[in-house]
């Protein structure tokens, strides 16, 4: 019933379409189900084809594990699970592991679902990879689904995913993202994970609409120019009884021992990477998620966890590798091979790792022995710019080195400078409420803190409501402030995101250095790292292939302007100001250049020409020789 290729692949760690012959599948004559359950000792299908009542029993495929059989009277609409009779005679109820759809909590039955879809997307799937290409810009709207339009309605507590797709599509365009970045849209139980508690790695959360829903969503954001990356969670999953922990009875994608199977932060199961049909669940999940609904990406969860043994262990508490080490070879081996099945069949898409430590490689490939990721979030930048701008300006001075330390490493990956979510949650506080100073300077530094993560090399990745300056933290159970939009001040801010972004996209030198390539570095280099007494920096944009003008920006962290301060430029001639952190029409004092400076053939930093600037209070700006 299962073709033997199928079978052979699931047990050899290389099917990448699993999604295509198990779970759910209608065919001509009914439904076929299938499910791998090794240790089962008989498997039934029930559901409300036949009111619930004893089920079809599915026949096991040879020695493979997989139980399979077909039910006439299921269709589409079907509503079913599966139940496990264990090799200790215990009886389970299951949801589908590889189920396309899910009831809505805290039903824990899956459907039998109609995935047919007419897209419309085809001039976008055609060029995308142009938009995704590492000399591209990348500016990512990181956004719950949940908390961005909420609103409450008689019946429902949640926004539909087809309602939500114009006006993410508009609000985007009108701020220059290029990509929305949905935090985990896999089926979850549990609302206030955020969907990172995952028990449907194949099927969307039914709390926003159908699979098809979903399919429309992304449909219609890539008609209107915006790429879709998808929060995808390999690093650990639920628990809960209908989920994949201890499946047929035995720890069947998960680890026996606690001290390899379960991860104290979460209190989650992990998955056993060393075994082969664990490692095709999850490559087939995350192509099911690419092929199936489009996505231009995938950004992998907590990446850190899976490469270490001992991540958040103390001694004692985890198991060495073979060789006495650390490293989770098993997971190291299941990355690479994600990698490179992803990129081998979609070369288009991206694949960006949330990975918090100094792993070498994540960002290379895996033929010279990186992961094979085409990007590393820069979790340091995060800390060591949040931590230097939650200081107190007449402090900075001292920790100066907090923001120019970058420049050691910044080459050693492909990077994304990430303010995500996690840094507006558990009490943290809001970027707004984060800063320092009285409420003028906190907006000045928040457009400080803005502007030091769009001058940067790298992709650019925001939270949803950054753009609006919330006071408050987020919280999922509500939605985003939209009455902050054009309120004063605030409205500044969205606005200064939005010429940031516009900037970004339009000065090829602020994009096509934000990576390494080839023998070239990221495009920056140092004009003034050392004024640490004024707590001013100066650094140069460049384009490595030559075509786009330089782009010199100047920071001034303490709210004392900066009159009269020479530096040392590249070219001669009118640098004009691009952009102006301190502009009125951000809600700052409107303090600049008049709209640019003059040369003069005067020696300073290493350069026969120079430039005198005004830098405003908390404030940056962006110059450029006119073209």
């Amino acid at each position: 019933m299962i073709p033997d290729l199928d079978l052979h692949l699931l047990a050899q760690g290389t099917h990448r379409r699993l999604h295509e012959q198990l779970g759910a599948q209608p065919v001509d004559g009914g439904t076929r189900f299938a499910v791998w359950a090794p240790s089962a000792r008989a498997l039934h299908v029930v559901g409300d084809f036949d009111g619930w009542g004893p089920g079809v029993g599915l026949e096991p495929q040879g020695t493979s594990g997989v139980w399979a059989g077909i039910v006439e009277t299921a269709g589409p609409g079907t509503t079913y699970r599966f139940r496990i009779t264990t090799a200790t005679g215990e009886q389970l109820d299951k949801a589908d592991p590889i189920g396309a759809a899910h009831h809505p909590a805290p039903s824990t039955d899956s459907i039998v679902v109609d995935l047919s879809y007419e897209w419309g997307d085809g001039e976008w799937m055609s060029a995308r990879g142009g938009r995704n290409a590492l000399d591209a810009p990348m500016s990512i709207y990181e956004v719950h689904l949940g908390s961005w339009g909420r609103t409450e309605m008689p019946g429902r507590r949640f926004p539909r995913y087809e309602e939500l797709a114009e006006p993410l599509a508009e609000h985007c365009l009108a701020h220059g993202f290029t990509h929305v970045e949905l935090l985990p849209v896999m089926e979850h139980p549990f609302y206030g994970s955020w969907g990172y508690q995952t028990t449907g790695y194949f099927a969307p959360t039914s709390r926003y609409g159908s699979p098809r829903d979903l399919m429309a969503m992304v449909d219609t954001l890539h008609q209107r120019g915006v790429g879709v990356i998808f929060d995808w969670v390999p690093s650990h999953f639920a628990t809960d009884a209908h989920g994949l922990a201890r499946f047929d009875g035995t720890h069947l994608y998960e680890h026996a021992d606690p001290r390899q199977g379960f991860h104290p932060d979460w209190g989650s199961a992990i998955f056993n990477y060393g075994r082969n049909e664990v490692r095709s669940f999850l490559i087939s999940s995350a192509m099911c998620w690419i092929d199936r609904f489009h996505a231009d990406g995938l950004r992998v969860d907590a990446v850190a966890s899976m490469l270490y043994l001992d991540y958040s262990r103390a001694e004692g508490e985890w198991i060495p590798n073979a060789y006495g080490g650390r490293e989770n070879l098993d997971a190291i081996g299941f990355l690479r091979q994600l990698n490179e099945t992803v990129y081998g069949e979609f070369p288009d898409i991206v694949t960006h790792a949330e990975e918090s430590t100094a792993w070498p490689g994540v960002s290379r490939p895996t033929y010279l022995g990186g992961l094979g990721f085409g990007a590393k979030w820069d979790m340091g930048w995060m800390h060591d710019t949040l931590q230097y701008m939650q200081r107190d300006p007449l402090y900075r001075r001292w920790h100066h080195g907090e923001i120019t330390f970058r420049s050691v490493y910044m080459g050693s990956e492909n990077y994304v400078l990430p303010l995500s979510h996690d840094e507006v949650v558990h009490g943290k506080g809001s970027l707004l409420s984060k800063m320092p100073g009285d409420d003028w300077q906190r907006f000045a530094n928040l457009r400080l803190l803005y502007a030091m993560q769009w001058f940067q090399p790298g992709k650019k990745l925001l939270f949803m409501g950054g753009e609006l300056a919330p006071w408050t933290e987020w919280s999922h159970e509500s939605t985003l402030d939209w009455s902050l939009h054009d309120a004063p001040m605030h409205e500044g801010v969205r606005r200064f995101v939005a010429d940031l972004n516009r900037l970004y996209r339009t000065e090829p030198a602020l994009h096509r250095g934000d990576v390494p390539t080839g023998d070239h570095g990221p495009g920056m280099e140092w004009i003034e790292a050392h004024d640490s007494e004024r707590s001013v920096m100066a650094w140069l944009r460049t384009d490595p292939t030559g075509g786009g003008r330089p782009v010199l920006f100047v920071v001034n962290a303490t709210p004392t302007p900066q009159h009269n301060y020479r530096l040392g430029v590249p070219v001669a001639g009118w640098w004009q100001e691009l952009l102006n952190s301190d502009a009125e029409i951000y809600g700052g004092s409107g303090l600049g250049n008049f709209g640019g400076v003059d040369t003069v053939p005067l020696d300073s930093h290493d350069r026969h020409q120079s430039i005198v600037v005004t830098i405003p209070p908390l404030g940056a700006v962006a110059l450029a020789p006119e073209r």
